[in-house]
């Protein structure tokens, strides 16, 4: 059922971003849930719509409408999948751009997540019912292999795998500019744009 929660911004609170203060009061919704009901005007300040970045102050009242929860059952869809490779463990799938790799923030159809259950009943459930199989996750817009656990012990290997880096990942980037060299290692971290995703 549907609700709407208020809150009233304490002096602890004020010069908070209204999406980190709406993700610590509202616990059980993600930062990228609470954004899309900034996004969609279910959140107000004073009764005003606005921005997730707006900084609080003190006394203001923040009102969030929580919309009805949506089944966590996912449907199977006949989308394409580019399988590099298979075994009773694991799917190698090439990750086409334009593919959400799982559902949120709204989405729960058009996924590699929905392919793949149209694909093979066998996925592991560590990562919860909307996340079936996946161990990592690229951005929507990139293309490049995922790598998808069919069961629950080849998910806790693989993520330990991940998280202890003793997998190797290569990348591949299009860039623009004037370079001294034809050829050359840039050895830095990626990241995201501060100001452009």
């Amino acid at each position: 059922m549907a609700e709407t929660r208020t809150f009233l911004v304490s002096q602890e609170d004020a010069s908070k971003r209204l999406d980190l203060f709406l993700t610590d009061s509202l616990k059980a919704l993600t930062r990228s849930a609470v954004k899309g009901l900034i996004e969609e005007g279910r959140a107000l300040v004073n009764g005003k719509k606005t921005k997730a970045g707006l900084r609080l102050k003190y006394g203001e009242e923040v009102s969030v409408d929580l919309p009805e929860p949506r089944p966590q059952v996912l449907k199977a869809e006949d989308i394409p999948l580019d399988i590099i490779y298979e075994d009773n463990d694991i799917i190698v799938v090439n990750k086409q751009a334009g593919l959400a790799v799982h559902p949120g923030a709204g989405r729960f159809s058009g996924t590699l997540v929905n392919a793949l259950i149209n694909h093979t009943q066998d996925l592991s459930d560590v990562g919860g019912p909307l996340r079936l199989g996946i161990v990592h996750r690229i951005d929507k817009d990139t293309t490049g292999s995922l790598v998808i656990a069919k069961n629950n012990l080849s998910h806790l290997a693989l993520s330990r795998q991940f998280k202890e880096h003793t997998t190797g990942r290569r990348y591949l980037a299009l860039v623009w500019g004037a370079f001294k060299e034809d050829v050359g290692t840039i050895d830095l971290n990626i990241g995201r744009d501060s100001s452009e995703r």
